[in-house]
């Protein structure tokens, strides 16, 4: 693994599955990868009081979609287990590594497969008391591309467009049906990168496209100016040379001139 993220977790448990099968549970610590973390004021404690129903995150969807049981570690027992382990992959793995001259992540996910992970089987593992493999088998229904992506719901635009991430999927005119217009559809962004898109009972196949008009920047139109040549001083404006600044008769005035022509 290049980092702890929760794509790349989803790469980890692929290979797994594929190897071994769908275990019952995965026991794991409380990272942010597995729950979403519930907000609590400053000094506000939540101890004793019961967790408010939070959106899974993906790896935690992913399990649910698989029939998986996470199982997160509550008591300090259980997370000191989690922190010996650690602390003696630290030691032990890191000095094997350097003695066997691991210089790359290829070199050091083999020498975990072929010395470390026998080594920690035999010497420091106690034998389960039923031997029995609890492990299922992946069924037709299991599509580890689909399951292991990042998934959200989107709605279908009125001209049968969906927007994720920024960017607009055109879906193609032979999978339009009826209903499918201000629907709720699935978008599954594959962990090579590509896009799905899954409505009712069927993936439909999409294209990406141009976002639409009312969805573009208004353009400014705006006239260019003629450019002022170099060395020439701001001129005056004449426009009002031919009016006359005189101040006009007052109002009565006014009045007597107009009562005498009539």
């Amino acid at each position: 693994m290049h980092h702890d993220t929760s794509e790349e977790n989803m790469r980890l448990l692929w290979a797994y599955l594929e190897r071994f099968g769908r275990p019952l549970a995965f026991y794991t610590d409380k990272a942010g990868m597995f729950q979403v973390a519930v907000k609590t004021k400053r000094q506000e404690q939540r101890e004793g009081r019961d967790r408010p129903p939070m959106p899974p995150t993906q790896i935690e969807r992913a399990l649910h979609e698989l029939h998986v049981v996470w199982i997160p570690a509550h008591s300090p027992q259980a997370k000191g287990r989690v922190e010996r382990q650690f602390l003696t992959a630290q030691d032990r793995l890191v000095k094997g590594m350097r003695v066997a001259g691991v210089r790359t992540i290829g070199e050091a996910n083999a020498y975990l497969a072929e010395e470390y992970l026998p080594w920690w089987n035999q010497t420091l593992t106690v034998e389960a008391a039923d031997a029995a493999d609890a492990h299922r088998p992946l069924g037709k229904a299991h599509n580890l591309a689909a399951i292991l992506s990042h998934v959200e719901q989107r709605q279908v635009t009125n001209d049968y467009t969906v927007r994720y991430d920024g960017k607009f999927y055109q879906i193609d005119r032979r999978d339009i049906r009826a209903g499918m217009r201000k629907a709720m559809v699935r978008v599954e962004e594959r962990l090579d990168g590509t896009i799905a898109v899954w409505f009712q009972d069927g993936y439909v196949r999409v294209r990406r496209c141009a976002p639409p008009l009312h969805e573009l920047p208004p353009l400014k139109m705006t006239e260019a100016k003629p450019a002022r040549p170099t060395g020439e001083a701001k001129r005056k404006s004449d426009w009002m040379n031919h009016f006359s600044v005189r101040s006009g008769p007052s109002l009565r005035q006014a009045i007597g001139v107009s009562n005498a022509r009539s």
